[in-house]
């Protein structure tokens, strides 16, 4: 019985005290240590805590206190106020996350994730812009002819995602492209510059993260949290962003 009631929360010394009381009946203290084998230093400790939780009650005989125990069924008493406070805890927890998120240093954190296929250079997306800022979405476009149709089809689809999340952009894509017969006038939200010199692949940068995508008959895509490379693209795009022509 006695590591039943100290996994419901009462501790060793208020196991030991209540099931001396269930077996004595009312008692004064002296009986309740010898059959506890609590010490008479922590005795009244020990029962100030059985009376706060309600699983004990006393009467005065004759100036001197007699404890007794409160029917078992009490006990439940106790999980459920233990119920009660998890609950409490956990919605003030959930309310407090978003700040809790908020203050987390991010400065440190660096991973990368692969996906693979259409589907998961849209996730990718999603994940790159799970937390939208005010600052603009930087990216490098790489067209090429052989994948034209599908990447044109893709990124038209996203820009609309993009308006819909309030998000603006700002392009360099290699002046293939502005010859190509697949390019038309982005929308008022997208400022698009062109360069002479290949770029390496299709790179967006935005809020301290690097989506990488490369076209092929099955697209891959990296996604990288780090915000050493993040700077280091911003800083790089903005450079370029200088040089290029409209």
């Amino acid at each position: 019985m006695l590591e039943e009631l100290k996994r419901i929360g009462l501790t060793d010394g208020e196991s030991r005290a209540y099931l001396a009381l269930l077996k004595l009946g009312s008692s004064t203290v002296g009986p309740i240590v010898k059959e506890s084998g609590i010490s008479y230093s922590k005795i009244y400790e020990v029962l100030g805590r059985l009376l706060e939780k309600g699983v004990i009650s006393y009467n005065i005989k004759e100036k001197t206190k007699h404890f007794q125990s409160i029917a078992p069924n009490r006990l439940l008493d106790i999980l459920e106020q233990k119920e009660k406070e998890i609950i409490e805890n956990k919605n003030q927890l959930k309310k407090i996350i978003p700040n809790l998120e908020r203050i987390k240093d991010k400065r440190f954190l660096q991973e990368a994730e692969i996906f693979l296929g259409i589907k998961g250079l849209r996730t990718a997306y999603e994940l790159l812009l799970e937390e939208i800022t005010k600052e603009d979405l930087l990216f490098f476009y790489l067209h090429d002819e052989r994948y034209a149709e599908k990447t044109d089809l893709f990124y038209k689809q996203e820009f609309h995602y993009f308006k819909k999340l309030g998000i603006k952009l700002k392009g360099i894509a290699n002046s293939d492209y502005k010859k190509s017969k697949s390019f038309t006038k982005p929308p008022n939200f997208v400022k698009i510059k062109f360069v002479d010199f290949p770029l390496p692949s299709i790179v967006d940068i935005y809020n301290g993260k690097i989506l990488l995508a490369t076209w092929r008959e099955n697209p891959v895509s990296i996604l990288i949290r780090s915000k050493e490379m993040y700077e280091n693209y911003r800083d790089y795009f903005n450079e370029i962003w200088n040089i290029a022509k409209n």
